[in-house]
């Protein structure tokens, strides 16, 4: 996910997203465990996007406290 399409999303877009991607990483932990991965980059990718995401509610956050 790109982060210009991060910022377009609103707040209860992003928390839904970040909700789905957080079970995303669970199953992909999980299938990575018992039997492997046909691509275990995808991990790394699904952390990345959560940060991103995290990231940019804080953002929001600290804006909207100014």
């Amino acid at each position: 996910m790109k982060n210009n399409k991060i910022k377009e999303m609103s707040s209860p877009e992003l928390e839904k997203e970040l909700s789905e991607l957080k079970s995303e990483l669970f199953k992909l932990r999980f299938s990575l465990a018992t039997n492997g991965l046909d691509n275990p980059l995808k991990v790394k990718e699904v952390r990345k996007d959560i940060a991103r995401v995290k990231t940019e509610l804080r953002k929001r956050e600290l804006k909207a406290n100014v």
